[in-house]
């Protein structure tokens, strides 16, 4: 099989990952919705804990941090008034980390996102983390690209679900989860495997 080059290598774009302490840190739908019931998604525990390790991380380095919440309204898998919408507890705010709301799956459209972004003084490197990989991580990531940013998505501090194909196969969450994040790697921005090579500069 022939691997494509991506769109990034084709028109020039920097691959490499940028440092944590000059970023500032999306953490997108760590919800509750995510861990268990309908909207349960396979390896949500795991990105949650490595989504808990890299909150800590930016925190130590100083990281501007803003979370994302989306709102579906109340009775909804995604009402934040309830228990089942509510930010993990391990990823929760600190006092003063803002807290955008949004309704559709690019945080960046419609919400304050990016005058909160404006209001911490953040630069154009932007660190995603967050549920589900293959809709509003992979939205949001097309979207701050769009906005002139350059968002680095932590692969497995993100998560997502089977879902039927349109030819009625099953497509495995491990199968979309690669297909989102290559996605977001061929143009909107670099992927890093892990918290750890984020860290380093892997």
């Amino acid at each position: 099989m022939t691997v494509s080059t991506t769109l990034r290598d084709v028109i020039g774009l920097d691959n490499r990952l940028p440092r944590l302490a000059g970023s500032t840190l999306v953490l997108i739908d760590f919800q509750e919705t995510y861990r268990g019931g309908v909207m349960a998604l396979e390896g949500a525990e795991r990105a949650l804990a490595a989504g808990a390790r890299l909150l800590a991380a930016a925190r130590a380095a100083g990281a501007p941090v803003v979370h994302v919440v989306n709102d579906g309204g109340a009775g909804t898998p995604y009402d934040i008034r309830a228990r089942v919408g509510a930010i993990s507890a391990e990823v929760a705010p600190a006092e003063g980390e803002p807290v955008v709301v949004k309704r559709f799956p690019d945080a960046f459209h419609g919400t304050e996102l990016e005058k909160t972004l404006r209001a911490l003084g953040a630069g154009s490197e932007l660190v995603l983390a967050g549920f589900m990989t293959h809709m509003c991580v992979a939205f949001t990531a097309h979207g701050a690209f769009t906005a002139g940013y350059r968002p680095t998505v932590v692969a497995e501090a993100t998560a997502t679900r089977a879902l039927a194909a349109p030819d009625g196969t099953v497509l495995a969450a491990a199968v979309l989860q690669n297909a989102a994040l290559a996605t977001v790697a061929d143009l909107f921005g670099p992927v890093a495997a892990t918290v750890e090579d984020l860290l380093t500069g892997a």
